[in-house]
Formats: structure tokens, sequence, C-alpha cells
């Protein structure tokens, strides 16, 4: 096993969803329940990471973040460092690559929330931000859950979009699923397959998690 690049992984994961919790809350909210023009257009956008396969989207985000974009010059401006092949941008990757697991499973969650109850709590005299916090986010949680779980599994799973724009440099961007890569190039079928066996029951937790909080929010619906 190699505890360096677990590390890492697990640290991206967290920060990915540290990230993308009040991100998904925002859209996933709107998209539930704003109705505005461009709507299906802003929804098949968030959910192209899902389509695009994965070295195709991590070869235009290192063109995106690569130090001849705009993006890649402000941020070599501001902090002095380029923004590819460093865990910064190795976030910003998977905040976008995630965007899709993070987003619908939490829109579902808010789109069960009865709108009888909104509408009563909007009617008592009750604002936008405590709609918010004391119906929709209570009543929208395992959605909420689910987006998160989704997207930590995922986070550590992902080996395309991590290799084009992190590459492979150990404890910086060295992710537990670019070592798997590494050990099978080198023979090591013992740390390959120990490494492998933590992605896999990480996956089955997560999909366990996923299918019992959508149950919850299914029969909310019904």
């Amino acid at each position: 096993m190699d505890w360096t690049a677990l590390g890492l992984s697990l640290r991206l994961g967290g920060a990915t969803c540290l990230v993308l919790l009040p991100i998904g809350i925002v859209l996933g909210r709107l998209l539930a329940w704003g109705r505005f023009r461009g709507r299906g257009f802003v929804e098949a956008l968030l959910t192209l990471p899902l389509v695009l396969p994965p070295t195709v989207l991590g070869y235009y985000l290192l063109v995106a973040f690569g130090g001849s974009s705009p993006a890649g010059r402000l941020y070599e401006a501001m902090f002095g460092s380029t923004l590819v092949f460093t865990f910064e941008g190795l976030l910003a990757a998977s905040v976008l690559v995630n965007l899709p697991f993070a987003i619908q499973p939490m829109q579902r969650a808010f789109e069960a929330v009865p709108g009888e109850v909104r509408e009563a709590a909007a009617c008592s005299g009750m604002a936008p931000l405590q709609v918010l916090r004391r119906i929709d986010l209570p009543l929208a949680w395992p959605g909420i859950v689910t987006g998160m779980v989704m997207t930590f599994a995922h986070t550590l799973g992902e080996f395309g979009v991590v290799l084009m724009v992190g590459g492979s440099l150990p404890g910086e961007t060295k992710t537990i699923a670019i070592a798997i890569y590494d050990r099978v190039q080198a023979f090591d079928e013992g740390a390959a397959g120990a490494m492998s066996a933590f992605l896999l029951a990480s996956s089955l937790a997560a999909l366990g998690i996923t299918y019992v909080l959508s149950g919850r929010v299914g029969r909310r619906r019904a």
C-alpha cells in the first residue's frame, strides 16, 4: 500500500467535498426550483463530465490551466507558480469533474421537498434563507449526503483527469489510482491488488450508502 498516495487521495477527496458542498446546495436548489431561460443548457453543461472521456476532459483542463491560458496566467501572477502539476490544479480539476456527482443527487432531493410545505413557509413570513435552513436542508439531507459520498468515492478512483492535469509527482499529485497504475507497470501485483481492493471496498460502501439514502428520497416523493 502506498500510504503517501492514499493520504493524498483522501486529502483531495475531502477538499473537493468541502468546495462542492455549498456549490452543490446552491446550484441543486436553483435547478430544482428555479425557472429561467437556458436551464436545460446549464443542466447539460453540468452533466458533461459524465459523458466526456476522462482524457478528453483532462486535456481541455490542462489547456485551460496552462501557462498560456488566461486562468493560468492569472494564477501565476497571483501566486508565483503554475496551476498545472500542482495539488491546487488537481483540486480545481477535481471540483469541475465532480460537479454532476455532487449536484444531481442534491437537485433530486430538493425536487422531492413538497411544494406546499415551502409555500406554507413563505406564507408564514419566512425569509428565503430561513426556508433553506429550516425546511429545505432538513428534508433534503439524504441527497446532500449522497452527493458528498459519491463525490468523495469518485475522487478516490479518478485516473484520466488526474494524470493529465497533475501528472505523477509523489506527495503532490500522485493519487492512489496513479499509484495502482505505476505498481502494475512495475509488476508489483501485491501492492496493486491491495490498493485496488481498498478502492473496491470504498466504491461498494459509497454505493450502499447512496442506495439507502436514495430510497429515503424516493419514499418522500411517493
